[in-house]
């Protein structure tokens, strides 16, 4: 409840203090020019990160079939 509550204060003074009285609309507009571009950098090397760990499990996954391949070959050929 208490997050909540602190939640929508947060809120209501993000919006008061993007319009008058209080006009701090332009140093908004500069941190988001600012951040829009790290904030890019980061979200693309969290995909580039989550591409090669998608690479390594696939590989691990094609390993782990092949192994498994031999042994139903190897139980096969004992029976």
């Amino acid at each position: 409840m208490v997050a909540l509550i602190v939640g929508i204060v947060f809120i209501g003074f993000a919006v008061f203090s993007a319009f008058p009285p209080l006009a701090w609309w332009d140093e908004i507009l500069n941190f988001l020019k600012g951040g829009v571009p790290v904030f890019a950098l980061f979200i693309g090397l969290i995909a580039v990160f989550i591409g090669i760990a998608d690479i390594k499990d696939r590989i691990e996954a094609k390993k782990e079939e092949a192994e498994e391949a031999k042994e139903d070959a190897a139980q096969s050929e004992e029976q």
